[in-house]
């Protein structure tokens, strides 16, 4: 007899310990959180080629990021520019099989290339007025708004595990932090660690 494969979280456990969503640590109060099911997608192509940007637009709605550690939305689209060639692709619940498919037809006759990874990465979400000092605790960014404002992305770590963080808002006091699943556990436990201090 076959069996759905259903995927599971690596903060299984964590839910059932902590009960995430988490708030701590008054009156600094910073809340944590998991976005479950968020499709990203690794997508390549030449950014010399003005028909294979215009082909992107036209899928996405939006244009890829040229300027390093960039961002760029449209709806519940956001690209994040990883390498010159190279974005992340995050967008809602369960459309990354559906976007990796319209950028392949989109793109046809270009050179590109788009992976799901979806699977391969958990996505953390925290808020609150010591968000910077939660995450400064592992990570050496200066993650003031006047450093790294609102529309920026970063690839850095976090004590040993390397992340994409971003703010979500203006006021730098809302971040998403982008992590390799098999290293979530542990990243996740560092910030309730920071959290707590």
């Amino acid at each position: 007899m076959l069996t759905e494969n259903k995927q599971q979280s690596p903060l299984t456990g964590l839910h059932v310990d902590f009960g995430l969503p988490l708030l701590h640590g008054a009156p600094d109060r910073v809340s944590l959180s998991e976005q479950p099911l968020v499709s990203l997608a690794n997508l390549r192509v030449d950014p010399s080629d003005p028909a294979a940007l215009g082909a992107v637009q036209a899928c996405l709605g939006l244009e890829l990021p040229l300027v390093p550690n960039t961002v760029t939305r449209h709806g519940d689209i956001t690209v994040l520019w990883l390498a010159p060639d190279e974005w992340l692709v995050r967008t809602g619940a369960g459309s990354g099989d559906d976007l990796a498919s319209r950028a392949e037809h989109a793109l046809a006759g270009h050179w590109f290339a788009v992976t799901d990874q979806s699977s391969g990465y958990s996505v953390v979400q925290l808020h609150g007025p010591g968000v910077r000092n939660v995450l400064n605790a592992g990570c050496p960014l200066d993650l003031h708004p006047r450093a790294l404002p609102f529309g920026r992305c970063a690839q850095s770590h976090f004590f040993k595990t390397s992340v994409l963080l971003y703010p979500l808002g203006e006021d730098g006091d809302a971040w998403e932090l982008i992590v390799r699943r098999s290293f979530a556990d542990y990243a996740v436990r560092m910030l309730l660690d920071a959290m707590e201090s």
